[in-house]
């Protein structure tokens, strides 16, 4: 199930938000550019009651929660209503709490070992972080010899101009992007601006 995340959107919007009213307003930005899933992360206190406020209101959106890293977190975020979840690394704690809340989940993995290690519970589709200063478009070629079998979600450091890059390469389902939704058109309100840059995101599935 968690190989069916890659497939949702050739980029998945990593979002942070400040204010939990710019929630449903973002997620509807999203939708409305063509972009059907969200990553909220849980950065910021006002994560969890945004993802509520979204669960309500834009149920239509696949939710997920990122930036996972304790067990508490996996099972707040379910409760909040998250679809799935995504880690930036994994210890046994929260792999296993993640398990335990029975979602679909995108670990995270910044070195083969640690890609190899999530590969013997099961899990193939992972989430390749931080991507530009763990080696990028150059590194992610190099593994594909000896772990043919994962494919990966690339987040951290990418942008619109090198998206293209990374899902050209066959081991790559979807990059994570936090340009979607930028600071300075969430503190304006500009929702408008977010569902543009949504919609050059969602092109770039042709």
């Amino acid at each position: 199930m968690s190989n069916e995340l890659l497939e949702l959107s050739p980029v998945m919007p990593v979002v942070v938000l400040e204010d939990a009213a710019d929630a449903v307003p973002v997620a509807r930005a999203l939708l409305a550019g063509g972009i059907g899933v969200i990553e909220l992360t849980l950065r910021t206190s006002v994560a969890l009651a945004a993802m509520e406020r979204i669960a309500a209101e834009v149920p239509e959106i696949v939710l997920g929660a990122g930036t996972v890293t304790t067990p508490e977190q996996a099972k707040q975020a379910a409760d909040a209503g998250a679809k799935f979840l995504v880690t930036p690394g994994v210890t046994d704690r929260v792999l296993e709490a993640a398990f335990g809340t029975g979602l679909p989940f995108l670990p995270g993995a910044g070195t083969v070992s640690e890609a190899m290690r999530l590969a013997e519970h099961g899990l193939t589709a992972l989430k390749f972080f931080p991507a530009e200063p763990s080696g990028g478009l150059a590194y992610l070629k190099a593994i594909a010899g000896p772990l043919p079998g994962l494919r990966f979600c690339p987040t951290g450091g990418i942008t619109a101009a090198s998206a293209p890059s990374y899902l050209a390469l066959s081991t790559v389902g979807c990059v994570g992007g936090s340009w979607l939704t930028p600071k300075d058109a969430l503190a304006a309100k500009d929702f408008d601006r977010v569902t543009a840059l949504a919609r050059e995101a969602a092109a770039l599935a042709g």
